[in-house]
């Protein structure tokens, strides 16, 4: 078969093309004052507007920013020409869309620019993990970069979904809080008439590894769990929490959160959030004006009502610090989550588990707050799904006698003396004591790195009553990747629920069981967790009531024990990622937002190492790691 010849498509026709156009008709609206006292970028703008294709005579309208996640490239009819990364930002081009034509109707100039996203369920298992939460840092700075390099908008509206944008776009909303702005969150997808869930689908693999489901079966449920073409997941995971800690916070307009993607009422809620901004501009109500601390507390409150993710203690943390407000501390959320009960039964949390559109559909963030009780969505979910709205947003005294619990629990003791955190909430009823305790004892299985051990959970290796135990993959080791390929395979493997994880690492939003993560000190920042052997008894105690937890090794003088051998960085991590390790490790760290504090890294004297350097991302000389997919190339 011959090469194709892709140096010229012999087509004399291409070449007759002009040096020179006419360019533009008319002239632009300017002013002797215009061109005496205004920058030369400003003057230069109006050309560039003009050479875009906008009648001159609309120059001088209001300029707004319309900021997003879009990814992909979509024909008219929807069908894909170049796809996104996932169904989040799928379609909230239809959303920027919808907001510009707005403005366009107010009689106002709409921009337009875009950073996209990663799929945290994409690379789940795969070296991207190692980009993932650091990429929400880089997302950020672009995004207050493009606001700043448009000098002349009045305000900002940013359009995001999902588990790293999302947060990013709140972080650049916030540190730009001079300005009017707006949140539109992406909504999310609809639940497979027959079908697994987007969370539950990820542990497919191992359920096929122990025998448990099939490969015609696996085959089906993986075509239809992603039912809409756009949204968010539909659990309450981190794309989701967000949307619902973004109106808490009081960056969108009321019931804007978990919107169904793609639909009439989601499509309204960017027309009427461009509107919104307009009379913000207006009002000159910038956003310093309503994020305030008041609102950070909002926000816990509304986390711990919806059980939400635990992702959020990151991600709320780096939003108050780019608005130069308070970052909660564990001391705030342990104190909200003590005093909140959970008023929400959505997936993963359950009992029932309802689809994010669900609560959306029985009131959302407004229900909670306690101020729609009476709206009309209320009355559709139950004609058209037979779902009682009462069940799914429930009032404290029925969420306490169907037994939803308070969500986040804090576990210290010799193995996390930092901190560590659990959604007590989802550990599986049947292996909590009757007075409402989780408590096991079982022998630690070590692991360096996730591929070994979820091969171990395929192979069958790991056996009820063992306890996982994942280092060096905190920010040092892999840039602190979400490991849901085990939590999801210890959810939906029959016999998951007697096994246990701790890990240096985070969950996904989604992760059920007794999984604890975020174990502070990590181990290759001399973590006492890096000098746990295989065989080690480790005792792990819950309490859903109190929330109060402790992870313990019985029997083993800590002090006295050396690190195990091979605590080293993953070879395959980025040096992008370690830079951002770095960084946010002296500021404070992943419990402070994974930030980048630049007065605390400024007091650090020249050359001089902070506590903890010698462990900071040594560059490993070893032989990269095989990765799951042969076909995958990770050079």
């Amino acid at each position: 078969m011959p090469a194709p010849n892709i140096f010229d498509s012999s087509d004399p026709t291409l070449f007759s093309f002009p040096s020179h156009a006419p360019g533009p008709a008319g002239a632009l609206p300017i002013t002797a004052g215009q061109l005496r006292h205004w920058p030369s970028g400003h003057l230069f703008g109006w050309a560039l507007n003009a050479g875009m294709g906008l009648p001159p005579e609309k120059l001088g309208a209001p300029e707004y920013l319309i900021l997003s996640t879009h990814g992909g490239l979509r024909a008219p009819d929807g069908s894909p020409i170049a796809l996104g990364y996932h169904t989040g930002h799928w379609e909230v081009s239809l959303l920027v869309d919808a907001a510009a034509r707005e403005f366009d109707t107010l009689h106002a100039i709409p921009f337009a620019g875009y950073c996209s996203d990663p799929c945290d369920g994409r690379i789940q298992g795969t070296p991207g993990m190692f980009d993932s939460l650091a990429f929400r840092n880089d997302a950020a700075i672009v995004f207050r970069r493009l606001i700043r390099c448009l000098p002349t908008r009045r305000g900002v509206l940013g359009v995001a979904t999902c588990d790293k944008g999302l947060p990013a776009m709140m972080m650049a909303l916030a540190g730009s809080s001079s300005l009017p702005g707006i949140l539109v969150p992406g909504g999310v997808t609809l639940m497979p008439t027959k079908g697994e869930d987007a969370g539950k689908i990820q542990s497919i693999n191992s359920r096929f590894s122990v025998g448990e489901v099939t490969l015609e079966e696996a085959a089906e449920a993986l075509c239809h769990t992603c039912a809409s073409p756009g949204g968010g997941c539909q659990f309450l995971g981190t794309a989701a929490t967000s949307q619902v800690v973004a109106e808490a916070l009081g960056l969108t307009l009321p019931h804007a959160a978990l919107a169904p993607s793609g639909q009439p009422i989601w499509l309204d809620m960017a027309r009427r959030s461009a509107r919104a901004l307009n009379a913000l501009d207006e009002l000159n109500l910038p956003l310093n004006k309503i994020l305030t601390q008041s609102s950070i507390e909002n926000a816990l409150v509304l986390h711990a009502a919806f059980g939400g993710s635990t992702n959020l203690i990151m991600h709320l943390a780096a939003v108050a610090f780019s608005a130069g407000l308070t970052r909660p501390a564990v001391a705030d959320w342990v104190r909200v989550n003590r005093l909140i009960p959970r008023l929400v039964d959505c997936l993963p949390n359950g009992p029932a588990n309802h689809p994010t559109v669900q609560v959306f559909m029985a009131g959302g963030v407004p229900e909670v707050m306690l101020h729609l009780r009476r709206a009309a969505l209320r009355k559709t979910l139950r004609d058209r799904d037979g779902i009682d709205p009462e069940n799914v947003i429930m009032a404290p005294g029925a969420a306490k006698a169907k037994g939803l619990t308070a969500t986040v629990c804090f576990p210290t003791g010799n193995l996390a003396p930092g901190g560590s955190v659990i959604k007590s909430t989802s550990i599986d009823p049947s292996v909590i004591d009757p007075d409402g305790v989780y408590r096991k004892k079982g022998p630690a299985r070590v692991f360096t790195r996730e591929l070994d051990a979820i091969e171990a959970v395929k192979s069958g290796s790991i056996q009820p009553g063992d306890i996982i135990v994942l280092i060096c993959r905190g920010p040092l080791g892999s840039g602190m990747e979400e490991v849901y390929q085990l939590t999801s395979a210890l959810k939906h493997i029959s016999y998951g629920k007697h096994i246990a994880l701790i890990t240096d690492a985070r969950f996904s939003g989604v992760s059920t069981g007794a999984c604890i993560g975020h174990v502070t000190p990590e181990a290759l920042a001399g973590g006492p967790t890096g000098k746990l052997l295989d065989g080690d008894t480790i005792e792990i105690t819950i309490d859903r009531n109190t929330l109060e937890g402790a992870i313990n090794v019985l029997d083993v003088d800590l002090a006295a024990r050396p690190p195990r051998p091979g605590l080293a960085p993953d070879p395959n991590l980025p040096d992008d990622t370690r830079l951002w390790a770095l960084l946010q490790h002296l500021s404070g760290g992943t419990w402070a937002g994974s930030v980048y504090d630049l007065d605390a890294i400024a007091r650090l004297p020249l050359g001089a190492p902070s506590p903890g350097d010698s462990h900071l991302c040594p560059k490993s000389a070893s032989t990269p790691n095989p990765v799951a997919n042969p076909h995958v190339d990770t050079a």
